[in-house]
C-alpha cells in the first residue's frame, strides 16, 4: 500500500470512529485535516528556564504543569474552549510522553492531538518535533481503545506540527538527519523563546514552513495557539494569523499590540 494510501485510510478510519464517538449516525466520511502539537511540560529541574512556583515546574506532574495542566496550559485550555471537545485521553501512552489528548473541532472536520513530553525529555520533544515536521513516521502514535477492543492510531505526518514549551535549542545543540524526508510541505508553528533564531536552520532543513513563530523572549500558553490554530482552521492568511496571535498574546500579558506583533513572525 502507497505511503498516501495508507495516511488516506488510517485518516478514514480515524475520523469515523471520532464521529461515532459523538453520533453513530452522523459518521464523517471525509479524512481530517490533523494538527499534531508536541509539549515539553516546565521543568525547573532539567531546563534552563527562569524558575516558576514548584507545582508548575514540576516536569513529572502534567496536571498541575504550567504548559499542560495549569489554567493556560495546552489541555486544559483546549479543554474549556467552547470550539473544541475531548475525544479520547491516554495516560502515559509511552516512558516519555505522559499523556496525551485528542480533541476534535466542533465546526470543523480538524483533529488536534496534544502530547506532553516528560520535562527530562525535551530532546526528545524537540527531535521528534522535527521529525514530525519533515513528514517522517512516528513509531508511538496509538491513541485508542476507542471501541471496544479495537485500537486506532493518529496519522503520523500531520498538516501542521506544533512545539511548545522551552526552547531547548539555548542549552543543547541538535544534529539531525532530514535524508529521506517527505517530500511534502507542511506548515509548523513554534512557540517558544527566540524560535525564529534558534530554529531557523533545522526547520528550512526539515522541508516545513513557519506559520507562526518568535523573535524574543515568550511566554508559550495556549491562548496564543488557539488563535492561531482558529486561523489556520479558517485558511487565512499569514498575515492574519500573526495579528490573531499577537492580539490573543496582547490581551493575556497585557502588554501593547505593537510589541505583540513585534514579538511574532511568520516568515524566514
Amino acid at each position: 500500500m502507497s505511503h498516501v494510501r495508507r495516511r488516506l485510510v488510517i485518516l478514514f478510519s480515524l475520523a469515523i470512529a471520532l464521529a461515532r464517538l459523538q453520533d453513530p449516525a452522523h459518521a464523517q466520511t471525509k479524512p481530517p485535516r490533523v494538527i499534531h502539537v508536541f509539549v515539553a511540560l516546565a521543568d525547573n529541574a532539567h531546563q534552563g528556564i527562569v524558575p516558576v512556583p514548584a507545582a508548575l515546574g514540576n516536569g513529572d506532574d502534567p496536571a498541575r504543569n504550567l504548559y499542560w495542566g495549569a489554567a493556560f496550559g495546552v489541555r486544559t485550555f483546549f479543554r474549556k474552549s467552547s470550539d473544541w471537545k475531548e475525544v479520547i485521553f491516554s495516560s502515559h501512552p509511552s516512558d516519555y510522553i505522559l499523556e496525551r489528548s485528542v480533541f476534535q473541532n466542533r465546526t470543523s472536520n480538524v483533529m488536534l492531538i496534544a502530547d506532553a513530553y516528560r520535562g527530562s525529555e525535551i530532546k526528545r520533544a524537540l527531535t521528534d518535533f522535527l521529525r514530525a515536521a519533515a513528514g517522517f513516521p512516528q513509531k508511538e502514535l496509538e491513541i485508542g481503545p476507542i471501541m471496544g477492543d479495537r485500537v486506532f492510531h493518529a496519522p503520523t505526518d500531520a498538516d501542521l506540527v506544533v512545539y511548545v514549551g522551552h526552547d531547548g535549542l539555548m542549552d543543547f545543540q541538535l544534529t539531525m538527519d532530514f535524508a529521506g524526508r517527505s517530500g511534502t510541505s507542511r506548515s509548523a508553528i513554534v512557540l517558544a523563546c527566540a524560535s525564529k533564531s534558534y530554529f531557523r536552520d533545522l526547520l528550512r532543513a526539515s522541508g516545513a514552513t513557519p506559520l507562526l513563530w518568535t523573535t524574543n523572549l515568550m511566554a508559550p500558553e495556549a491562548y496564543t495557539l488557539k488563535a492561531a490554530v482558529d486561523g489556520w482552521i479558517l485558511q487565512e492568511s499569514k498575515d492574519q494569523i500573526r495579528k490573531r496571535a499577537a492580539a490573543a498574546y496582547a490581551k493575556y500579558q497585557k502588554c501593547s499590540d505593537t510589541a505583540a506583533m513585534h514579538l511574532f513572525s511568520t516568515d524566514w
